[in-house]
C-alpha cells in the first residue's frame, strides 16, 4: 500500500488496489469539496541543472518500480501537514510561495529520470527552473478541512507517476475561507524515502512560518551519483556485495521455495496486526538484552520465517536508510536499500553482559560466542547472534543495484535455482519510542493489553515482486505490524497466524518466558487460535 502520513504520523494507507479512475481522477469518486477545485501555477528557480547517473538508491527503487508496473503506485509516498492547529493563518500566497522556496531547496524535487534511448541504464536529470501545478480544494469549513486532506491524499497517491515528464511531487492546499488548513504532499519514491519525506514536512513547515529553514542540505543526489560511480565508490560497493555473495552461500537459495496453495485473486494479500501489548513486549525485550526493539522484530520474523519453512538459517533483506554519514543525514533523495540479514538458529548464546560501556551504548560488535550452542535455546538466545548479524547488513547496504542482480544471476546460474529470500523487513518508524519509565508491564498487564489487539486484511494487490514483506508502523500507543505475502505461498490464514504468532512469541519473551525455538513451527500452528 501506499505510504500515508498526517504530519509525522502515518494515516489510514490507499488500498494497494485502488485503479486510478476509481480514486478521483475523471471518472471516478471525489471529495465532497472537489467541484471547487482550482489550480496554480508556482514558478521557481534553482541554482543548476546537469545530469548524472543515478545514484545507487534511486537504481534500486527504479528497480523494484519496474517489477511492480503497472502497480506502481503502491511506491507513492504521500504527508499531510496541518497549518491551521497553531500560529497564525497562512494565506495561499504564502503557502505557494513556500512550495516554490521548497522546490529550489531541495533540487531531487526538480530531476525527473532520463530514460536510455536504447538498452541500459536510465539517468536523472536536474532542471534549474519551472513551474510547479499545486491543487486548491475549499472545505466549508475547519471541521470538514481534515477529511478534504484525506481526500485529497488518496487522489493524488493513487496514481502512478510519469517519471520522464512529471515532477516527482504533487501538491495541493486545503483552504477554509481566506486560511490554508492543510499542505499535501505526495512523493515519487525516486526522489524521496520515507525519512526525507519527513524532512521536507520540516522544511515546508519552517518555510511556511519564518521564510527559512535554514542552511541547504550538505549534499545533493547528482553529486552522490558522481561519488557512488567514481573508483572509490565502486570499491566500497564491491566489498558490500562480498558480504551478500558470502551470505548467499550460508543460506538457502529463498526463504519460500514451493508454492502450498492455489493463489488467490488478487494474488497478494496484506495483514495488519495493531497491537498495544507488541509494543510495550518489544520495548522490554530490546531493554533487558541491549539490543533495538527493530532487531528485536527483525529476529522474531527471521525466526518464525525459518521455522516455518524448516529451514535452520534465516535470510531477511531489511531495508536500511543509509543516512549514518553526517552528509546525507537532511539529504531528500531515497538513499534506502536492502540489506542481507543472516541468521543461522544453531548459533544462539545464553545472554550476556556487555563487556564495556561503548557496547552498552552500541557503538561496537559484542564478541563472538565461542561456540554455538545449537537448536535447544529459547528465542531471546538468538539476539546476541542477531544484533551482530543486523549490523553486517546494515553496513553492506550501499551498494550498485545492477552489479547486485549480477551477483544474483550468476549465483542462480551456479545453483541451477533462483537465488531470492524474497522475504523482506521494513520498519519504518524513524524514531523508536523510549519506554515510560518505572517498572516494566508484568505477564497480567501484556496479557490485558492483547485484549485490545486488532487484525484485519484492508487491501490486496495484484503483483508485488516478493513473498513475504513486513512493515512495522506505530498507531497511537500500538505496534502496528503490516505483512503482505503472496497467498501462493502463504495463504490468509498464515498471513494471519505469522502475525499473531510474532506477537506471542515477542509478549511471551517479555514476560519472562521465551519461547524454545524448537516450539516455533507449532506456535505458527496454534497462535491466534479463538481470536479476532
Amino acid at each position: 500500500m501506499s505510504e500515508v502520513t498526517v504530519a509525522g504520523r502515518r494515516a489510514a494507507a490507499v488500498p494497494a488496489d485502488t485503479e486510478p479512475e476509481k480514486a478521483g481522477v475523471p471518472g471516478g469518486p471525489v471529495s465532497s469539496g472537489a467541484w471547487c477545485d482550482t489550480r496554480r501555477d508556482v514558478a521557481f528557480q534553482g541554482e543548476r541543472s546537469g545530469r548524472a547517473p543515478l545514484t545507487w538508491g534511486q537504481r534500486a527503487i527504479w528497480h523494484a518500480i519496474r517489477r511492480t508496473a503497472p502497480n506502481d503506485h503502491y511506491f507513492n509516498i504521500g504527508r499531510v501537514l496541518p497549518l491551521a492547529d497553531r500560529g497564525r493563518p497562512v494565506t495561499v500566497p504564502e503557502a505557494l510561495r513556500a512550495l516554490a522556496q521548497l522546490m529550489e531547496r531541495h533540487e531531487s524535487l526538480r530531476t525527473r529520470l532520463l530514460l536510455p534511448q536504447q538498452d541500459g541504464e536510465p539517468a536523472q536529470s536536474l532542471t534549474d527552473a519551472g513551474t510547479l501545478t499545486v491543487t486548491i480544494t475549499r472545505a466549508a469549513g475547519l471541521p470538514e478541512a481534515a477529511a478534504e486532506a484525506d481526500a485529497l491524499l488518496g487522489r493524488l497517491s493513487s496514481a502512478r507517476f510519469d517519471y520522464p515528464a512529471e515532477w516527482p511531487v504533487r501538491a495541493a492546499l486545503v483552504t477554509a475561507g481566506d486560511r490554508v488548513t492543510h499542505a499535501v504532499l505526495v512523493l515519487c519514491h525516486l526522489a524521496a524515502d520515507g525519512h526525507a519525506a519527513e524532512i521536507l514536512v520540516r522544511d515546508l513547515r519552517l518555510l511556511v512560518r519564518r521564510g527559512s529553514a535554514g542552511r541547504p542540505p550538505a549534499t545533493t543526489p547528482l553529486d552522490l551519483a558522481r561519488d557512488q560511480h567514481a573508483a572509490a565508490g565502486r570499491r566500497r560497493g564491491a566489498e558490500a556485495l562480498a558480504h551478500w555473495e558470502a551470505g548467499y552461500r550460508a543460506a538457502p537459495p529463498t526463504m519460500f521455495p514451493d508454492p502450498c496453495a492455489e493463489p488467490r485473486t488478487p494474488r497478494f494479500w496484506t495483514g495488519r496486526l495493531v497491537s498495544p501489548a507488541l509494543a510495550r513486549a518489544v520495548g522490554t525485550v530490546a531493554a533487558a538484552h541491549r539490543v533495538s526493539g527493530s532487531t528485536v522484530l527483525l529476529t522474531a520474523s527471521a525466526a518464525l520465517v525459518a521455522a516455518g519453512e524448516g529451514h535452520r538459517t534465516a535470510a531477511v533483506l531489511p531495508i536500511v536508510g543509509n543516512r549514518t554519514a553526517g552528509a546525507l543525514r537532511d539529504l531528500v533523495s531515497t538513499l534506502s536499500q536492502d540489506g542481507l540479514f543472516i541468521l543461522d538458529l544453531a548459533e544462539t548464546a545464553g545472554p550476556r553482559e556487555p563487556s564495556s560501556p561503548a557496547e552498552t551504548a552500541g557503538l561496537v560488535e559484542p564478541p563472538e560466542p565461542r561456540e554455538p550452542s545449537g537448536l535447544a535455546g529459547t528465542f531471546t538466545d538468538l539476539l546476541p547472534a542477531a544484533y551482530r548479524a543486523a549490523l553486517r547488513a546494515y553496513r553492506a547496504a550501499v551498494y550498485d543495484p545492477v552489479e547486485w542482480d549480477a551477483l544474483g544471476e550468476r549465483l542462480s546460474a551456479e545453483y541451477g535455482t533462483d537465488v531470492h529470500p524474497y522475504c523482506c523487513f521494513n520498519d519504518m518508524r524513524l524514531v523508536e519510542r523510549a519506554l515510560p519509565e518505572g517498572p516494566s508491564a508484568t505477564a497480567g498487564e501484556l496479557a490485558e493489553a492483547r485484549r485490545r489487539t486488532t487484525f484485519g486484511f484492508p487491501a490486496t494487490q495484484d503483483r508485488v515482486a516478493c513473498r513475504y514483506c513486513l512493515h512495522v508502523t506505530e498507531e497511537g500507543d500500538a505496534l502496528a505490524v503490516s505483512l503482505t505475502a503472496d497467498t501462493a505461498y502463504l495463504p490468509p490464514e498464515a498471513i494471519r497466524a505469522h502475525l499473531y504468532a510474532m506477537e506471542e512469541l515477542i509478549v511471551a519473551s517479555a514476560a519472562g518466558a521465551p519461547p524454545p525455538l524448537t516450539e516455533l513451527r507449532t506456535l505458527l500452528e496454534t497462535a491466534g487460535g479463538g481470536r479476532p
